[in-house]
């Protein structure tokens, strides 16, 4: 007898913490940016731009991965002359990077970039060239992103403040777009990151008050996995949830594949960017019988590939482990060298230890057969079990 199968999403729109700030629209490529659509999530690559094969093998991982957007760097004359190759060959909208030398603006444009980021704080005489900017990206019909760091702000803002106060950081960026907006140009997009994410936090708040920018969320620098990570998440967490940003880079000293992770899971967490494979697993302790952690690593990897909507519990004990796993799509409550197998609340069969993985990946792909999901088809059907 085949079960009711309800996967991990409810019917109808997922409940957010709050709606989304209502900004402008801009097309980056062929994907959007603003309040009228999907809050993106964007990489950097980290190869040398002028390296066009590995750039372009960077790229299809992090599009793979769910890269919606990503920047490559553009420091040297070999880069921009890389380019034209990269922008038209990459499965996802090419941002060009520009520092220091208002000429690889001209050149990013010319090459069919689908948008240009530009650092105000740290380009040369880059405020008497705005109009040509301007021109230029009128007319090639693309949008800038005026990125201000907390590292490379404007000297003058500088010796105003003292240093890169949130203060400075929404005053340099007011200030740049007011220059675009005079030119007749208001293609434009935010970014005000600092590596502090309480900085971060409150520059972005009041730059949210007064303009209608879509904003560019990042903790610049966040630092190594683990605590960039934790910064991204805190920062992204407070911002998002009171519906600011519209596109997210996680910055960590990583494989940028790694960014897309964590930033695809943080939309995930709050019901931006439709669940996927979400694992409910115990922390473990003096109750468990089974090696919690070892199963749940277990499990994860044996359902990694599944693209679609399932909440999977795996519990080590009888506390909290049967309301856990009745509670979701699939689940193990564990003891006792066995482990009880449940399908949408149901027990469904019970199962030696050695058994559990298996046994969950079997529903898992049954489930996805019963619902018609033929793009999980990738989802490893088995996994060798240690135990």
């Amino acid at each position: 007898m085949s079960l009711p199968i309800g996967l991990g999403i409810p019917e109808g729109p997922p409940p957010v913490l709050a709606p989304r700030r209502k900004t402008r629209q801009l097309m980056v490529g062929g994907v959007g940016v603003g309040s009228d659509y999907p809050i993106t999530v964007q990489s950097m690559t980290t190869t040398k731009t002028h390296d066009i094969n590995a750039t372009l093998q960077q790229i299809a991982q992090l599009a793979t991965a769910g890269c919606d957007i990503v920047r490559v760097a553009c420091p040297k004359t070999v880069d921009a002359e890389a380019l034209p190759a990269i922008a038209a060959k990459s499965p996802i909208p090419v941002i060009a990077d520009i520092h220091f030398q208002p000429k690889y603006i001209f050149a990013a444009i010319d090459a069919g970039c689908a948008a240009v980021r530009v650092n105000p704080g740290n380009i040369k005489e880059f405020d008497g060239r705005v109009k040509e900017v301007a021109k230029a990206a009128g007319d090639a019909g693309i949008p800038i992103r005026i990125g201000v760091n907390g590292g490379s702000l404007d000297k003058r803002l500088l010796e105003k403040y003292g240093k890169a106060t949130p203060e400075a950081l929404v005053e340099s960026a007011i200030y740049e777009a007011g220059l675009f907006e005079e030119c007749g140009y208001g293609d434009i997009a935010i970014s005000v990151k600092h590596s502090d994410p309480v900085l971060m936090v409150e520059a972005y708040r009041q730059l949210a008050e007064v303009t209608d920018y879509p904003l560019h969320l990042g903790v610049t620098e966040a630092g190594p996995k683990f605590m960039g990570t934790i910064k991204s998440s805190v920062a992204f967490g407070a911002l998002l949830a009171e519906g600011i940003g519209d596109t997210i880079r996680v910055s960590l000293s990583a494989d940028p594949v790694e960014e897309i992770k964590v930033g695809d899971q943080i939309l995930q967490s709050l019901n931006l960017r439709p669940r996927k494979l979400e694992i409910v697993s115990c922390p473990s302790c003096g109750r468990a019988q089974v090696d919690v952690y070892k199963l749940a690593e277990e499990v994860t990897a044996g359902l990694d590939g599944m693209e679609f909507p399932l909440r999977v519990a795996v519990m080590g004990c009888v506390v909290n482990g049967p309301g856990e796993a009745r509670d979701a799509d699939l689940g193990v409550a564990s003891g006792n060298g066995k482990g009880q197998i449940f399908v949408k609340g149901e027990v469904v069969e019970t199962v030696p230890e050695s058994k559990i993985v298996e046994t969950l990946i079997a529903h898992a792909l049954r489930i996805a057969e019963e619902e018609g999901l033929e793009e999980v088809a990738g989802a490893k059907a088995e996994v060798k079990v240690t135990r």
